[in-house]
């Protein structure tokens, strides 16, 4: 391959890259729905509100459904079980065929 191109290539991943992520680094210090970050007294406030929310509703949680299909576990059990599958047919499948070796299994 062309050295020239293999390397112009590999300048224009890093740069997109680098000057790709920098809106979503500091999402995290921006508050509400304008580009003006909290105050520490607006973060201790919105963090004392949400403790209190927390204590009102015990039996809420969190907030992560972890069992629920749209939560860590059930997701994860769901995407385990797709992949899971396809890996299973396409092993079974590969064990049969043209080119399978003969006398192996």
């Amino acid at each position: 391959m062309n050295k020239t191109i293999l390397l112009a290539s590999l300048f224009a991943i890093y740069i997109i890259g680098y000057y790709g992520m920098t809106g979503i680094a500091f999402a995290q210090y921006v508050g509400g729905t304008t580009s003006e970050p909290l105050s520490l007294e607006q973060t201790l406030e919105l963090a004392r509100i949400r403790v209190e929310i927390a204590n009102e509703f015990p039996g809420t949680g969190s907030g992560t459904p972890y069992l629920d299909a749209t939560g860590i576990i059930g997701s994860t059990a769901i995407a385990a079980a797709v992949f899971g599958g396809i890996a299973g047919a396409l092993f079974l499948k590969g064990r049969s065929g043209k080119y399978a070796a003969q006398g192996r299994g």
